[in-house]
């Protein structure tokens, strides 16, 4: 299939990109399926998620409150309330400077590859191919491993329920595992045979994490005895770690903030299924952070002045239900609250995989990987990427397979997915720099613009991407030992083994993304 865009540029034209056959893009108003065919793209997806599901589906992946209260442990050893608070404040901009770039690229090339199309568009011609599948393999890489990360959480959710109303109970990793995969083949058999009959499914979610949120927020607010002074909340720097320089600390615990964007770019892959995808994408991209922030920051603050025995909740396998027992003094309401978020887990799973397959459906339509004839269909019964779906699903599950054998390691290749999709978002931020934010590439009649600040909001989505590639590599608490190594960096390796490995025997010969012809 021919997959790329080539407009015709002359040198006194600079109102936008012109397509080679189909003319320019010269209106906001896109014609969604029209728009694809001048881009060189033949989706055979349908179009059924509106505004609505679409902007659901974002939350239900990020779900900011839950997101936090699941992975509270990284932030309690890595600075406490403070890299929590103050790290969220952070967050914001960076992870917004970030989404305010792909909503931008969006709102000109809608299109389920995402950053991997827009390297590909935006790089010079010579480096194009090379560069893209680079970020398209990080970017999927990245899914994959969030997916993992994702459906583990979960899992630990429920065996760290279990050992809190069964104090006798015992976690092995047998347990957990068979926990993962259950959920994974559950969720990976919901995806393909039932996700789009049961589209509200998003919705569903959507409005259960905001009403629990609120209910959350408010019973712990109200039954809480004893609050925590504002000299803790905002001014206790806890350093168990080892680390002597605090600000690595803080740098190294912002990936429990940060998890509340991590998977940021879900929308942009779902752009193939959603209608008027220029806009619904930049809406769905920017709610998320708007939302997010404002759910995860009152959730933060509200918790960390409800935590009445902080030695507890870091000594807790599961230190929100220890700060839910705390603050409400109750197990049946603490026990309450993890099943709610165990379920909010299960939302995004689901949204989880079906926004990676496409991601596998759109690389391998572009001749990327492997059985790319096959992971590049849809079926016409269910109308989803049924090969792409069962793919993702069996790697899922051979990671899931390496807890057996090393919860580290397990850890390192999950804790890669953050890094990886933060990458992936440099990519074409670095190169709409170097094309100096040309007209050529980002026409001015374009529904979503950001004017002088997408100088700003690129740059800071590279420099982001270059603090987690660093600080997220390097280990939680000195010093270094077998089983506290972070083993990020040896992850990332292999699995630049086996991209390698992919684009020398098939993808180099194969792989052939969208170009713009006199780049």
């Amino acid at each position: 299939m021919k997959n790329d865009f080539s407009p015709e540029m002359k040198s006194a034209e600079v109102d936008g990109p012109q397509l080679e056959s189909n003319g320019s893009i010269r209106s906001g108003k896109v014609e969604d399926g029209l728009e694809l065919s001048r881009l060189g793209i033949n989706s055979q997806t349908k179009r059924d998620l509106s505004l609505i599901s679409i902007i659901a589906l974002g939350w239900n992946i990020c779900n900011s409150w839950a997101a936090i209260g699941a992975t509270m442990s990284l932030s309690i050893a890595s600075g406490g309330s403070v890299t929590l608070l103050y790290g969220l404040l952070l967050i914001v901009v960076l992870n917004g400077s970030a989404a305010a770039t792909l909503a931008e690229i969006a709102s000109v090339y809608p299109t389920a590859g995402g950053q991997y199309h827009w390297t590909s568009i935006l790089a010079p011609k010579k480096w194009s191919r090379g560069l893209s599948y680079c970020c398209g393999a990080i970017n999927l890489l990245g899914w994959i491993a969030t997916a993992a990360g994702f459906v583990i959480t979960t899992a630990q959710l429920i065996t760290g329920l279990a050992t809190f109303m069964h104090p006798t109970y015992t976690i092995e990793a047998w347990h957990v595992f068979l926990i993962f995969q259950l959920m994974n083949v559950m969720f990976v058999l919901y995806n393909m045979f039932l996700i789009k009959r049961t589209l509200w499914i998003h919705d569903v979610g959507f409005v259960i994490s905001l009403v629990s949120f609120l209910v959350i927020l408010i019973t712990c607010l109200a039954r809480s005895q004893s609050k925590q002074s504002d000299a803790f909340v905002w001014g206790n720097f806890v350093n168990p770690s080892g680390w002597s320089a605090d600000g690595v600390v803080f740098l190294i615990g912002l990936s429990n903030p940060n998890f509340i964007y991590s998977g940021l770019d879900g929308a942009v892959h779902l752009a193939e299924e959603c209608t008027d995808a220029a806009r619904t994408v930049p809406k769905a991209l920017m709610s998320t952070i708007i939302v997010g922030f404002i759910t995860g920051f009152s959730f933060a603050i509200a918790m960390t002045y409800c935590t009445t025995d902080f030695d507890a909740v870091m000594a807790a396998p599961i230190p929100i239900l220890e700060i839910w027992y705390q603050a409400t003094r109750s197990k049946g309401a603490a026990v309450v609250f993890t099943a709610i978020l165990t379920i909010c887990g299960c939302f995004a799973i689901i949204g989880c995989h079906q926004t990676a397959s496409r991601l596998t459906y759109s690389f391998a339509r572009d001749n990327a990987l492997f059985f790319s004839p096959k992971l590049s269909t849809v079926s016409e019964t269910y109308g989803v990427p049924m090969f792409a779906l069962l793919a993702n699903g069996v790697v899922v599950a051979i990671i899931g397979c390496v807890y057996l054998g090393s919860t580290s390691a397990f850890n390192a290749m999950v804790s890669t997915g953050l890094i990886l999709l933060q990458t992936s978002f440099a990519f074409p931020a670095a190169l709409l720099l170097w094309r100096k934010r040309s007209v050529r590439f980002l026409p001015k009649n374009r529904p979503f613009r950001l004017g002088p600040f997408g100088w700003v909001a690129n740059c800071l989505t590279i420099v982001f991407a270059v603090v987690t590639l660093i600080f997220y590599c390097l280990p939680t608490v000195l010093p270094v030992t077998a089983g506290n190594m972070n083993y990020a960096c040896a992850v990332i390796g292999v699995m630049s083994i086996f991209g390698s490995i992919n684009w020398f025997a098939y993808a180099s010969k194969n792989y052939k993304g969208p170009s713009m012809e006199d780049s």
